[in-house]
């Protein structure tokens, strides 16, 4: 006897199907091809985290820079390692600065956000200052209403003209670094050819992307 799978559908006659042995058949084979793709995806993913993490940052920038534009105002930008995310903070012109959209970072194990890692050299030229992060005392309210500060960032103002300044008003360029760690909190990178950098000049607010060739930056397009 012939053991078949039938799939009737309304109001048509007679009988399709499947055999039990087909089916087995088809489902081996994905769990197969599955199999196979799998590691493929997750070594894809580790290759390319640098540069969907410091895509996501020039974004924010971007967005940050297209809204003091638009509103008139200055709008914040900060890299938070406390809570290991990007803030986009309006200033409102008045206190108390407010929270406008919170943007998880990687998990700082597999990325950081940071200096460069042992043994790079920033791109050159422009050869700006490394980013670097300090005690926050400008604060801001969160989106529950909690006054939050004392966080260690790195803040840029975008202000309504374009240009990008420190806390005290002067212009700022600086290149962020995105790498992976070669162990947690380790200063070595785990593979050279990962790390990327980003240029803000502070006069205009544009950015430059930098890939890292394995002993020099190469600029990129993006």
């Amino acid at each position: 006897m012939n053991c078949r799978l039938k799939i009737k559908s309304c109001g048509c006659s007679g009988e399709s199907g499947f055999s039990i042995t087909e089916l087995f058949v088809t489902l081996s084979v994905l769990a197969i091809v599955c199999a196979i793709s799998i590691p493929y995806i997750v070594s894809y993913r580790k290759v390319y985290r640098s540069d969907d993490q410091a895509i996501r940052i020039m974004d924010v920038i971007r967005e940050t820079s297209q809204l003091a534009m638009t509103r008139r105002r200055t709008m914040r930008l900060e890299i938070d390692l406390t809570d290991n995310a990007l803030l986009q903070i309006d200033e409102n012109n008045t206190n108390p600065d407010t929270l406008i959209k919170r943007i998880p970072l990687d998990n700082v194990q597999d990325i950081r956000v940071d200096i460069p890692p042992a043994g790079v050299t920033a791109p050159n030229p422009p050869n700006y200052n490394n980013i670097s992060f300090a005690t926050d005392t400008l604060g801001h309210q969160d989106s529950g209403g909690t006054t939050v500060s004392g966080h260690m960032v790195w803040a840029a103002r975008f202000e309504s003209q374009g240009t990008v300044v420190d806390a005290a008003g002067n212009p700022v360029s600086a290149t962020i670094y995105v790498w992976p760690p070669s162990a947690p909190a380790s200063s070595v990178s785990r593979s050279k050819g990962e790390i990327r950098a980003i240029t803000l000049f502070g006069g205009s607010g544009a950015l430059r992307y930098w890939k890292y060739d394995g002993s020099t930056f190469v600029a990129s397009t993006q």
